[in-house]
Formats: C-alpha cells, structure tokens, sequence
C-alpha cells in the first residue's frame, strides 16, 4: 500500500458529463491506498483462505427480480463482447451478453480458466459489490470513499483532466488501458490490450499508484447520487467538504423502473471499454453508477485503511 497524505483539492469536472459537477472543494484525512488493483492471485487466496463463493457464482432468486423467467435463474455474470460492426451506443445490450457459469474464474464464460489464460496478474473482475467489501473485511482494510479516490487517482495534480496531466496520450503515449478506436467494434490495442492488462503495465501516478485510470472500472463505498454534494455557502464564502460519503442509499434507487430497485453505488475510474467515442470516463473526475448485485467483466476494485 502507498500512503496517501490527505489534503483539501477540487473534486469534479465541468468539462465533460453533468454527473460530476459542480465542482467542489473537498478535505481527505490521510489513509493508505493498495499501489494496485486486487489482482486475480490476491482474490484467490481470499477464497481459498475464506471459501468465499462471489454472486456471480450463486444462481439468483427469481423472487429478486420480477419477470426472471425460471431458465435464467443460473449463476453467471455480464460479459463484454465486441460487435463485428456499428451499433446503436445508446443500447448496451448490443455488446452485454450474461453467459452462466462466468465469474472471476471463468471471465469469459465456461472455458475461459484464469489460470490458462495467464490472468493471475491482471485485475479480478466479475466481483459485485459484496464481495469487494468480503474481500476488504478479510484484509482488515475497507473500500475507499468517492472523494478518497479521485484524491489519489488525481497524484497530486489541480484541475488536470487526466490523471497524468491534460492531455490523453502525450507525445502519442499510452498511459493506461482504455480503448483506442470506434467502440463497440474498432479497438486499434494501440496500449497492446484488448481485454484487462496486467497490473503495473501503465505509469504510476504522482502518488505513485497504478490503474486508478483505465483497465477496470472500482467499487467505492459511496450510495449514487445524481448531484454530489456540495458545500454550502455561509456569507458569500464556502468551506470545503470533510470526506463527503456521497448520496444516501434512497438516491440510488430509480422508481421510475420497478426492476431497478437495488442499490447503486458510485464506480470510478473508467477501464479498458472507455473510448472517445462512447464514455470518457478514464478520468480522475468520472464517475458512474453500478447496481450492488452486478458483476462484470470491467470492474474490480481496490481497498484503502485509514489513519483515524
């Protein structure tokens, strides 16, 4: 773990999406940080340690989701799979494909070993929000807050769009796994990945940590809110926020679509499905929301310990 100092920065954007404004000023007590993503090597000693068993690998209630008919209640997870052409970017389902039996194991459905794949030193994936939190509980650590981890993904640089500076490839330089090309169908792997990279592939940051931009979206501890919160003005003056904890967990629900009724957390850090075409999020600043009992294969996480 790298210790991260603390300290009072401006936290969003008003350059890109309106979910990450406005921007605020906001204070992180100091707090230690994994350098890295949880890899695949690390979860496995977690499950062999605890016999942990993630969502993904337990069939789901059908009582949980109204409407499931009876032949989709089998354990798996969503997969990404690239289109052979252009599709409608406004319809996820296009390239989302739940395949039973995928999971951190099995990432690209039965089959798809980690080890054979040579995955044990890429990011796990395929972890809903419980298991990161069984992870962190086992560990002795916890889930870093929203404002935790735009602090440490920004390395100690102001205002930068970018973890590394304002640009997105300096002098034509990869400086993390995301998506060159026309999403869903046209990757060019200019950064050499397709899928999740090894972690440590891409530069460290200020702070010297890794991946907290691009290869895999990570779980925080925040309940979504559509409008962060800000600091509230006394006398023409603001004070900055201490930690904010983001929305509270009525915020997250949508009661516009029955089916959406379980809580959604705040995801950051974007991963290798970002392009400039379709979600830049491969920012300090982005942010997105994630319903707890999805598992995919672009998320993962990474967990922090404070000092108080």
């Amino acid at each position: 773990m790298i210790r991260v100092s603390g300290g009072t920065f401006t936290m969003g954007s008003e350059r890109f999406y309106p979910e990450e404004a406005p921007l605020r000023r906001v204070t992180v007590d100091p707090f230690w940080i994994d350098e890295v993503p949880v890899t695949n090597r690390e979860f496995a000693r977690f499950v062999e340690a605890t016999g942990h068993v993630t969502v993904a690998e337990i069939a789901p209630d059908p009582r949980d989701y109204p409407g499931m008919s009876p032949e989709m209640a089998q354990a798996g997870s969503l997969v990404f799979r690239k289109t052979a052409t252009p599709v409608d970017t406004a319809n996820p389902a296009n390239w989302w494909s739940f395949e039973f039996g995928a999971s951190w194991r099995y990432p690209l459905g039965p089959g798809s070993d980690v080890d054979a794949l040579g995955l044990w030193d890429h990011p796990v994936v395929h972890v809903a929000y419980a298991d990161a939190e069984a992870y962190a509980q086992w560990a002795d650590k916890d889930l870093p807050t929203e404002a935790e981890f735009e602090f440490a993904a920004r390395g100690g640089l102001e205002n930068a769009d970018y973890a590394w500076g304002d640009e997105l490839a300096p002098d034509g330089r990869m400086m993390a796994n995301y998506w060159q090309g026309l999403f869903p169908f046209a990757n060019q792997c200019l950064d050499g990945w397709e899928r999740t990279s090894p972690v440590r592939s891409f530069p460290a940051n200020g702070y010297g940590l890794h991946d907290m931009i691009g290869n895999t979206w990570e779980w925080t501890r925040d309940w979504w809110a559509e409008r962060p919160e800000a600091p509230k003005k006394s006398g023409g003056s603001c004070c900055a926020l201490s930690n904010p904890r983001g929305g509270k967990l009525k915020d997250s629900f949508d009661p516009a679509q029955p089916m959406v009724r379980i809580g959604r957390k705040v995801i950051k850090g974007g991963s290798h499905l970002c392009a400039a075409n379709y979600c830049q999020r491969y920012r300090p600043a982005a942010r997105h929301p994630e319903m707890i009992d999805t598992a995919t294969t672009h998320i993962g996480f990474r967990c922090v310990v404070r000092e108080s």
